[in-house]
This record gives structure tokens, sequence and C-alpha cells, in this order.
């Protein structure tokens, strides 16, 4: 029989939020909840997910369009059925998990965003608390449309003023990321920008390729490697300053 040790409930608390995760995410949760503060070794991560696979309590499989295995709690963890690898939304959720995975390795805690409240709120993909510190955290692989934007950007606004939080960090592929700086620039006031920064932290596909240390800056540095707006973004983000 496999003892649980409270990095493993810990691990599994964690799991049944973010529902999935790379084997790059399970790298850093184990490093934070262990109070490492440092990513462990793959094989260490590994060993992990085999020991608690030998429990019954998390599952893993390697899809064919992912480079490595995406990890999950299983039902009898969590009480929730197993997530479907295969929808349009998987990637978007691996990404997010990443992120998370992130903030719990340097001392943070992660839960989800309280439901809209009304159509003029906005969820967003997670918040992370570490003491009085609150950061919204947004994965952005795919642009929205102008008014959306509008909208989310005047949320953010409201909670940076209103609720406490201290920014509002965008993790982006870099051509996303840069339309959504842009939009932050003209929808923002210039007294909150430092507030909200935006990254540009992953490939089209949703891997990792961003320096960890950029997530602790404060303000909304130019990414260098970031290729140019797409010629539909350009124009959304030209009518906005109309």
């Amino acid at each position: 029989m496999v003892q649980m040790t409270v990095r493993d409930e810990a691990m599994i608390e964690w799991l049944s939020v973010v529902r999935m995760v790379d084997m790059e995410g399970i790298r850093y949760a184990l490093g934070g909840f262990s109070g490492e503060g440092e990513p462990v070794s793959l094989r260490r991560a590994q060993q992990w997910v085999a020991r608690l696979k030998g429990t019954g309590l998390v599952d893993s499989a390697r899809p064919t369009f992912r480079d490595g295995s995406i990890v999950w709690a299983t039902h009898a963890a969590t009480g929730k059925a197993a997530p479907h690898l295969f929808r349009q939304t998987t990637r978007h959720e691996v990404a997010v998990a990443s992120i998370s995975a992130r903030y719990i390795c340097h001392g943070w805690t992660w839960q989800r965003d309280r439901e809209p409240a009304s159509k003029l709120d906005h969820m967003t993909d997670g918040v992370a608390v570490r003491g009085d510190e609150i950061e919204l955290v947004e994965v952005e692989l795919t642009p929205k449309v102008l008014g959306r934007y509008v909208q989310i950007f005047n949320n953010h606004t409201s909670r940076l003023e209103r609720e406490g939080v201290g920014r509002v960090v965008y993790f982006c592929d870099a051509a996303t990321e840069r339309a959504v700086r842009r939009i932050a620039d003209q929808r923002v006031h210039h007294t909150g920008r430092h507030k909200v920064l935006t990254l540009a932290a992953f490939d089209v596909r949703g891997k990792w390729i961003g320096d960890d240390s950029r997530m602790w800056l404060d303000g909304s540095p130019v990414d260098p490697t970031a290729t140019s707006v797409p010629a539909e973004l350009d124009g959304l983000n030209e009518g906005m300053s109309r």
C-alpha cells in the first residue's frame, strides 16, 4: 500500500482545480509543494506520476498531438470524470496549468476565479494569491474580437481599482501578445498601466517557450522575439483608436 504524503495530497487537490497538466507542469508543482522553490527533475516527476498511478489516484496519456504526456487526477481522487483530451480547449487548459504550476513553485496558491456576476463581468483563467498579493491570470492563445476586449479590460481596470488586485498578467503566443499589449496601452490608464503585464510565453501550439524570470517583472516589456501583429488584429487596434 502506497503511503500518501502531504505533498501528494496537495498535488491531488491542485489537479482537481487545473484538471490536466503536462509533465513540465508536474515538475514545477512538485517543486513548489515540496518547498524547494524550483522544479524537480523530469525523472522525479515521472516517478511521482508512476507511484500515484499505482494508487489509482492519477492517470496519464500521450495524445498524438502532444510532445509528451498529459496527467490528471482520476475520479477516485476527485469525484470528477476524466478530462476529454481531444477537446479544442485542451491546449488552453494545459497552458493554464503550466502557468499555475510556476506560481505554485514560487510560493503562491492558485484558485479558480469567481463566477461572473453579470454579462459585463469577466472570469479570468485563474487567480494567484500570496499573502495580500493577488494576481489575475489570463492565457491568451487565440485573439478575441474588439468588443470583447473592451469589456474585459474595463473589468480588469475595475478590479485593479476596487478589489485589491495587484496585477493582471497575460501569457500569450508572440503575435497575440503584441495585439493584447497594444489593446492594454489603449484601454488602461497610464497611471495603472504597469499593473497589466503581457508576456510572449507560448508557441502557437501552446508549448512554454518563455523566460520564467519575466513573470515577476513590474511593467509591460516589449518581447524582442514577437512577430508582427496579424493584419486582422492590426485593423482591430486601429479601429480602437478612432
